[in-house]
């Protein structure tokens, strides 16, 4: 089910003057694009988004005052007309034209004012609906930040994702999510993963209980988010899988829409996995920035194969 924002909750977010249609602040918000209905107010109304929220700055409304009174009051009126329209903005603090508070208050639509500059309210309002519109989903797992890296450590319950986040906390690195990580997809189709406020900083212990990460080591192992760039996924060893030895085959899994890369270890008793997951996060920096160890004694076994054919030869 989509998303949607009460244009009420704008109200209160950017503290907006209502001046008319208060009976339509129920209406809602579905797409964080804005739109200046520049070419409107010219009377071009082919491909008016009405989905969105609409803005009147001062070159809208300086051009709105040229127009005879006639055609102000019909391109208002086609402005308010759809119950789509969630909300129309002016900015700067403006005067509100009569003819739009008319029009808004027969449709119930909205009209709100801010002091702010219209760049300004609009880089804002953007910002907020995309935070609030975005898709969302909660995964079982542990969110860390190594080395930079914002890990997203999976696997079956007790396979050792707390405890693997323990020790790397222990060894310095910092703790996002515990047993529950909430995942947000940005316009840009990065993935910024948080902990549900309920279990923030919190990780769970078999045999222990539940710790709090920010009390026993400091401010300074805990973040509230991160962008996960990696995912590792804890398995049991199984004696007759043939596991990647070399790191040539990139995996990826999918999450909501965005594939990220996935690095799967076997964990059996002897290894240390938080010691393997620091390599991991190390050697996938290297990689992002042009260097795979694989690639290259692929290409060394490759040469020194060629050379031995031709001493043969």
């Amino acid at each position: 089910m989509a998303k949607k924002v009460k244009v009420s909750e704008l109200v209160n977010q950017f503290g907006l003057e209502v001046i008319s249609g208060e009976q339509g602040l129920k209406r809602t918000i579905s797409v964080d694009d804005l739109y200046r209905p520049g070419l409107e107010m010219a009377g071009y109304f082919e491909y008016h988004p009405l989905e969105r929220v609409q803005i009147l700055g001062k070159t809208e409304l300086a051009f709105f005052g040229m127009l005879p009174a006639a055609e102000r009051k019909e391109r208002i009126e086609r402005l308010c007309q759809s119950e789509e329209t969630p909300c129309i903005i002016v900015t700067r603090g403006l005067d509100v034209p009569e003819e739009l508070i008319e029009a808004s208050a027969k449709s119930e639509l909205p009209v709100l004012r801010s002091t702010l500059a219209t760049t300004i309210l609009s880089s804002r309002i953007t910002g907020f609906l995309e935070r609030k519109l975005a898709p969302t989903a909660t995964i079982h797992g542990v969110l860390v930040d190594v080395y930079g890296v914002g890990m997203l450590i999976t696997g079956s319950s007790g396979i050792g994702k707390s405890e693997t986040a323990l020790e790397l906390v222990k060894r310095g690195h910092r703790l996002i999510a515990d047993d529950a990580v909430e995942i947000r997809q940005t316009s840009d189709n990065q993935l910024h993963g948080t902990a549900p406020e309920l279990i923030r900083h919190l990780l769970e212990i078999r045999g222990v209980g539940i710790i709090n990460v920010m009390t026993l080591f400091g401010a300074g192992a805990i973040r509230n988010n991160k962008r996960i760039t990696l995912v590792v996924r804890l398995e049991a060893w199984q004696q007759e899988k043939q596991y990647d030895r070399l790191g040539l085959d990139e995996e990826t899994t999918r999450i909501i829409d965005t594939d990220v890369p996935l690095v799967t270890i076997p964990v059996r008793p002897g290894r240390n996995l938080a010691v393997i997951i620091e390599v991991a996060a190390m050697n996938f920096r290297l990689k992002r920035m042009g260097y795979n160890a694989a690639l290259q004694f692929t290409a060394k076994l490759t040469e020194t194969i060629a050379e031995d054919i031709d001493e043969l030869d």
